[in-house]
């Protein structure tokens, strides 16, 4: 069992940087795909990005490529997500994930730990 603590968010300003942090309990966290998703009001949760185990291979939508990093400390226990180049329509909660199965995958049911989630707020 993995459990997760997202950390990080708030609001920022349309071109802005953020760093989200989340914090991952037990042994195994290194064992895990992780990936980050966002839900905003209204709309379904979406995939923003995810990591292998190890780092080497990371993943993206569209809508965040070349902007937002997905990275891990397996040393730490912990997974980001720096968001470069911030836009309006990036507001939402963000959430960070440990795949339940053992490679990539951009769907939401896939994912078996979820944290409580993170409010990014970006002002036009």
């Amino acid at each position: 069992q993995v459990q997760l603590v997202e950390s990080g968010g708030g609001l920022v300003q349309a071109g802005g940087s953020r760093r989200l942090s989340c914090a991952a309990s037990g042994r195994t966290f290194s064992t895990y795909f992780m990936g980050w998703f966002r839900q905003a009001p209204g709309k379904e949760r979406e995939f923003v990005a995810a990591i292998s185990w190890n780092g080497r291979s990371t993943y993206y939508a569209d809508s965040v490529k070349g902007r937002f990093t997905i990275s891990r400390d397996n040393a730490k226990n912990t997974v980001y997500l720096q968001m470069n180049s911030l836009k309006p329509e990036d507001t939402a909660v963000y959430y960070c994930a440990a795949s339940r199965i053992g490679g990539y995958s951009s769907r939401w049911d896939d994912y078996a730990y979820w944290g409580q989630g993170t409010q990014v707020t970006v002002s036009s």
